[in-house]
């Protein structure tokens, strides 16, 4: 029962945080006045909590666990402790086809962004070939980031104004305020889809912790598991990407502090994982919707500001143990 214990512990507190997401924000109107005696009361709780806060909480318990999740899988299939999404391509390329959907007004920015994702994904699979190793997959995905990077500076570059350039930096620094229930089930379906296959790489992440040579006498179809991981990855957090926009660190952070929970045992961190992702990235949205310094923060700044101190400690841990 032991082994359970980080799962539940995290599950609980997902509840927990979902109970204090419905509530917080700058109205005082919460959960409770959903049961007022007064009809106007009711209504008026009923559109903060339901239509506002909801598709808000729901939206970073689904980009969390797929950030969290994905960063688990590529971790352990790169082995590498510095691999995300990032690595591979796959959050540029979305932001990229956010980006240019908002800029020519083709589609939604929800719908630009998931194509973008699918698009990368299409590329990264041409560039490094259907038996591709890992080597050739970092170096692929590092190029296709590189790529649609620079096609967004491009893009903020080329922008008919600078009302626009302004509102195109500000949705790439991430957040999940403002969204709606339409954008909710415009991104689900990709990002289920997404975190269903990455759960299915458990058994042969654990196997390839004894090196591909073992793994493959394991039975452990190499080129199955790798596409199986890019291809999870650029659904799930393609899908985030196109909703709330580049938020970093939390594919990065969280393994790496979940990891000693399970013992380090791939299989067990995935799950684990998700969960994490999904609390930080709730926990992180509700601590800035409390802290009231006029001009609401942006989600992926404030867990830039959580990552970017963990690493430092890192550095520091390395040189300690050195």
């Amino acid at each position: 029962m032991r082994q359970y214990l980080p799962q539940a512990a995290l599950a609980a507190g997902l509840v927990v945080l979902c109970a204090i997401s419905a509530s917080a924000g700058s109205s005082h109107l919460g959960v409770w006045q959903m049961l007022s005696p007064d009809p106007a009361m009711r209504k008026l709780a009923r559109l903060v909590v339901v239509d506002i806060r909801l598709p808000r909480t729901v939206l970073a318990l689904l980009a969390g666990a797929s950030l969290g999740l994905s960063g688990a899988v590529l971790q352990g299939l790169l082995r590498n402790p510095l691999a995300d999404a990032g690595i591979i391509g796959i959050s540029a390329s979305a932001s990229l086809g956010a980006v240019l959907a908002f800029y020519f007004g083709l589609w939604s920015v929800a719908a630009g962004g998931i194509v973008g994702g699918l698009a990368g994904l299409s590329l990264l699979m041409l560039l490094a070939g259907r038996n591709a190793g890992t080597l050739t997959l970092i170096l692929a995905g590092l190029a296709l980031s590189s790529f649609a990077v620079a096609l967004t500076s491009l893009a903020l570059n080329l922008a008919p104004s600078p009302l626009a350039a302004y509102e195109i930096m500000f949705w790439l620094l991430g957040s999940v305020a403002d969204r709606s229930w339409h954008q909710v089930a415009t991104a689900a379906p990709f990002i289920f889809a997404g975190l269903a296959l990455l759960l299915t790489t458990g058994r042969a992440l654990s196997a390839l912790t004894l090196g591909e040579d073992v793994a493959h006498s394991l039975g452990v179809d190499l080129r199955r598991l790798r596409w199986s991981a890019v291809g999870g990855t650029a659904l799930c957090v393609g899908a985030s990407v196109a909703v709330t926009g580049s938020i970093a660190f939390v594919g990065l952070v969280v393994p790496h502090l979940l990891r000693p929970s399970v013992r380090h045992d791939p299989a067990r961190l995935l799950l684990v994982s998700a969960l994490g992702g999904a609390a930080l990235l709730l926990a992180s949205d509700i601590v800035i919707r409390l802290i009231a310094i006029g001009q609401e923060l942006k989600l992926g700044v404030a867990t830039a500001i959580i990552g970017a101190p963990f690493f430092l400690w890192q550095v520091l841990h390395l040189r300690r143990e050195a």
